[in-house]
């Protein structure tokens, strides 16, 4: 009998994969348990304490809407970093834009990066191979501290987990404004914020410590069919730059024209489709 991988992520609610042959990783590093398998319909699946990170089924909902929308709508990012992100997935991402002249890349788990390395090549052999990415295997939030950083980056991605276990300190107060700080003067910040129809709370907050540090700041979403709830609520914050603006927007789709990047999920509709919230969503927002 096949092997079973259930998630309990939102407590009463559960998902189930059958895993395809045998686990490829089932091993605890330093910080987390880590777990590799492939699955029939949604691909390859990496696991961090038994949470659903990643499937080479549908990373692209969520890898390219954190990486595309801010970079075109910006405009002229020429400076990234990524906290976590060792699956380096929305790095490739990044790495596509030619204008692109430095990622750092913090992520506080080797063994997340060496496994992925070896288990999603379709994902981020490309990114690999980029001078331009720079690995920094250390705590994001430290590494944003250093006075080198100070000001430094067009565009910072919070490919952050759940807040569980090490990736609890990536939701705090004092982290968001270590973000503010690391930014340049029209830098923008984007993190993962959860399903909102189960992790209500998780939204409500970040937006209420983002309203609190940053003078312009707010949501966007896209879906992932495997992160469970339906939508998944991406927030946004900036010192000065605000996302979703119409002059903004009326850009975006003549520079995703002409970097004719190649995508699965994100295109120009998307992009400003992205901003329309249901209302039951846009009042976590308030």
């Amino acid at each position: 009998m096949s092997e079973k991988f259930i998630e309990g992520l939102h407590g009463g609610y559960f998902q189930g994969f059958k895993v395809k042959g045998r686990m490829l990783v089932d091993e605890r590093s330093d910080f987390q348990h880590i777990q590799i398998f492939d699955t029939d319909d949604n691909g390859r699946i990496m696991a961090l304490d038994g949470i659903v990170q990643i499937t080479t089924r549908d990373e692209d909902s969520y890898s390219e809407m954190l990486t595309h929308l801010p970079m075109f709508e910006h405009g002229h990012v020429k400076q990234v970093a990524i906290v976590g992100g060792g699956d380096l997935a929305v790095a490739e991402e990044a790495l596509k834009h030619p204008t692109l002249e430095v990622l750092d890349l913090a992520e506080i788990d080797p063994r997340v990066i060496d496994l992925c390395r070896e288990h999603f090549p379709e994902l981020n052999a490309t990114a690999f191979k980029d001078p331009r990415l720079n690995i920094h295997t250390r705590d994001a939030a430290e590494f944003l501290k250093e006075p080198a950083q100070q000001g430094k980056y067009d565009l910072i991605i919070s490919d952050r987990p759940d807040p569980v276990g090490p990736a609890e300190i990536l939701f705090s107060d004092q982290f968001y404004r270590t973000i503010s700080d690391a930014l340049a003067p029209n830098g923008i910040a984007v993190f993962q914020t959860g399903a909102p129809f189960f992790q209500a709370d998780e939204l409500r907050d970040t937006c209420r410590q983002l309203r609190a540090v940053f003078p312009h700041s707010g949501v966007y979403l896209t879906v992932t069919p495997t992160y469970t709830g339906g939508f998944m609520a991406l927030t946004w914050a900036s010192n000065g730059f605000a996302l979703g603006q119409e002059q903004n927007l009326r850009q975006v789709e003549s520079r995703v024209d002409e970097a004719a990047i190649s995508t699965t999920y994100y295109n120009a509709r998307m992009h400003s489709a992205a901003y329309a919230l249901p209302n039951w969503i846009a009042a976590l927002t308030e």
